[in-house]
């Protein structure tokens, strides 16, 4: 995980996924408020590269999380036709998974994601799952309040991931 938040970040990217996060009704939420910071300034020095804004609309969501992050971006002055929205997702993995089907010759193309720094490490880990070859962390800082908390969080996440792998993997072979 510490590995991660001190990669140099990479620039000139193809694709930039930013990873949703709770829309209160309408309103940004700090955490998300603080991956468009950084996904803004990334874009805005990276003119070529394209955003994908990941979220589906959850529960006390007035609005899906991508469409937040596009108007966010849109009124900051990123140009509508380099955001492409994907607001299915209601997970990371799912925001890995339906983010790629937006990325064409995904394979060869050079993709950074954004989220919080608690976040990043399974955000890539995940990424790498469900198939982004060439994937760089672009790194949000996070509220020094919660840290720990996400944090630990996010380490009894990665914990539990291959767990979860094999008992869906049990799980459909019980199905068929």
């Amino acid at each position: 995980m510490v590995f991660l938040l001190r990669k140099p970040e990479e620039k000139r990217l193809d694709y930039l996924i930013v990873l949703g996060a709770k829309v209160d009704g309408r309103r940004i939420t700090i955490s998300l408020r603080l991956r468009l910071e950084k996904a803004f300034r990334y874009l805005q020095e990276n003119p070529d590269t394209k955003a994908i804004v990941s979220g589906g609309k959850g529960k006390g969501e007035d609005i899906s999380e991508a469409e937040a992050m596009a108007s966010y971006l849109e009124e900051a002055g990123i140009l509508k036709s380099r955001i492409v929205r994907e607001g299915k997702s209601t997970s990371t993995e799912e925001n890995m998974k339906y983010s790629i089907e937006e990325v064409p010759d995904s394979k060869k193309k050079r993709t950074g994601v954004v989220t919080n720094s608690f976040h990043m490490y399974r955000a890539v880990m995940l990424g790498k799952y469900v198939g982004y070859e060439n994937l760089y962390p672009v790194t949000a800082k996070s509220e020094p309040v919660l840290f720990l908390n996400y944090l630990l969080r996010e380490i009894l996440a990665v914990l539990v991931f291959p767990v979860r792998r094999i008992w869906k993997a049990g799980k459909m072979s019980i199905d068929k």
